[in-house]
């Protein structure tokens, strides 16, 4: 099966010299996360969606009050969720004049935008939520954690899922990175029953 790609109308995201660097933090203390399990899964997916060169993005668990106070202020919706995106793309800011715009002074080095990272975005999961949900949801904890990744990893890419259509296109990319990074076989029958494909 041939891997799925991020249609991309714009530049692919290019940073400077360099690798993928995800930033994980674990805030929380309700559900044991393996941190290093979840930022290896989140280089493989950023690389196989053509992320290249030197690029962040920040993956952070957050208890249910964190995730709650996020999706009150920036989505205008009361109560917790699963999973908030936040794309980002910092070197657009040096590239436009304006508030927000780096100024240099005339002794300085000109900025080459080739050299900087691109800064990918944000993805905050919360474990709580995942947990009350993974039954009726990806199934188990394990697949609802990766599913929640990879659904946030694709949202900071520019995929959404506003229409049917959308929404139907975003899930098979989302099956199809599990299969080759999360589970590396097929997607397995507990998941398949009770995520809508």
């Amino acid at each position: 099966m041939s891997e799925p790609h991020v249609k991309r109308t714009g530049p692919q995201k290019v940073g400077g010299d360099g690798d993928i660097e995800v930033f994980c933090a674990d805030e929380q203390n309700d559900v044991a996360i393996d941190v290093p399990r979840w930022r290896q899964l989140s280089e493989d997916i950023l690389r196989s969606q053509g992320v290249r060169g030197s690029a962040e993005l920040t993956l952070m668990f957050v208890p249910e009050t964190a995730i709650a106070g996020l999706n009150e202020q920036y989505m205008g919706k009361v109560g917790s969720t699963d999973v908030l995106a936040f794309p980002l793309d910092a070197v657009e800011s040096f590239r436009s004049p304006g508030p927000g715009a780096m100024s240099r002074g005339p002794e300085r080095v000109p900025i080459d935008l080739n050299d900087l990272p691109i800064l990918l975005g944000d993805v905050v999961v919360c474990p709580m939520v995942a947990s009350r949900q993974a039954p009726t949801h990806a199934g188990n904890l394990d697949d609802e954690i990766a599913l929640l990744i990879v659904h946030g990893i694709l949202h900071v890419l520019g995929f959404d899922h506003d229409t049917d259509e959308k929404t139907k296109k975003m899930q098979g990319f989302e099956r199809d990175l599990l299969e080759k990074h999360h589970w590396n076989s097929p997607m397995p029958e507990s998941f398949s029953k009770v995520y809508e494909l």
